[in-house]
């Protein structure tokens, strides 16, 4: 059986009726679909999940201020650990910031270009940007962090917060999260230069709120 080479929309509750009983092809795009909507739904989880500490970050604040100006006592770890949340919330977050397109564009060209035209560019950015990027914040970070968890480093101020070396590893998370997230949308293009349009995220009201 032959898949009609046209477009339609591969959501979980549309796509497994249309690809019963196919071939190799069937399997490939089952494959490719299972695992944009896997990678979506890992950083979804995880986007939603560290979103909180954003609220942490905002409460811990205050308590730091009350503290130190309302009863003149300080805690170094205290001061320490809204930092620490408001970097895990751009670190590990940032997977589920490129799945909504939140990230900040330089627009010129792209929102004037055909859609098959946007694709091909998504993919040669990807390719030819995104991944070489990650592999050199990924690379020149090692050292940085492998020493951090040889010494079990905490942190240098003292009365500070433990395992330093545990935000370290951030910089790891997040290339590995934007890493999966951008082969998701090297599959999203491809597919979609295929005949096969996977629902994206471009219009989800978490990109309509950008300013």
């Amino acid at each position: 059986m032959a898949l009609e080479s046209q477009s339609f929309p591969l959501c979980r509750r549309h796509y497994e009726g249309l690809i019963k009983g196919l071939g190799f092809g069937g399997a490939a795009l089952r494959f490719l679909t299972g695992f944009i909507h896997g990678v979506d739904a890992v950083n979804e989880h995880i986007g939603r999940a560290v979103a909180w500490l954003t609220l942490g970050c905002v409460l811990t604040c205050f308590a730091v201020v009350v503290l130190r100006y309302g009863f003149n006592v300080g805690y170094p770890w205290l001061q320490e650990f809204y930092v620490w949340q408001h970097a895990a919330v751009f670190l590990v977050g940032a997977g589920y910031t490129f799945l909504h397109r939140g990230h900040v564009n330089v627009d010129i060209f792209y929102g004037r270009m055909p859609e098959r035209r946007k694709a091909w560019l998504d993919i040669f950015s990807t390719l030819v940007f995104l991944f070489p990027w990650l592999g050199i914040v990924a690379a020149t970070s090692s050292s940085f962090i492998l020493s951090s968890w040889a010494i079990r480093e905490p942190s240098s101020t003292a009365d500070g917060m433990p395992a330093l070396f545990l935000l370290k590893s951030a910089l790891w998370v997040f290339c590995a999260l934007v890493f999966v997230q951008g082969l998701a949308l090297l599959a999203r293009r491809a597919m979609y230069l295929a005949g096969y349009v996977i629902i994206d995220h471009d219009e989800d009201r978490v990109t309509d709120e950008r300013v």
